[in-house]
């Protein structure tokens, strides 16, 4: 008789989440963190002193950090796509005309 044991994935269906991140934040910092990489290496070539070039960085990577786990708190997985979905649509639509409902009319499209 052969007796297997399978873990249970019990995260099926949940965003994916890292020490407190959800879903697209996660990409954002590496994202950010990668750029801040680039910023010292560019910051060192041209000849910036080292203990400035750390400083810029920490203070820099120290304000990603609050940032992207600020917005994570706040939007969640995705609370950000809708917030800007809705800033998208306009407050009022104005028709100066009432050809547009008298057209749906006699199309015989019943509003």
């Amino acid at each position: 008789m052969n007796t297997s044991v399978y873990q249970v994935n019990k995260g099926i269906n949940r965003p994916i989440e890292f020490k407190g991140l959800k879903a697209q934040y996660i990409w954002y910092l590496g994202g950010g963190l990668l750029a801040l990489l680039i910023l010292f290496a560019t910051l060192y070539i041209a000849g910036v002193n080292t203990f400035l070039c750390l400083l810029i960085i920490i203070t820099a990577a120290t304000a990603l950090f609050m940032q992207v786990y600020k917005m994570s708190r706040k939007h969640g997985q995705h609370g950000m796509m809708k917030t800007l979905a809705k800033r998208s649509i306009p407050p009022v639509i104005k028709s100066y005309s009432r050809k547009n409902f008298t057209d749906l009319a006699k199309r015989g499209i019943d509003i």
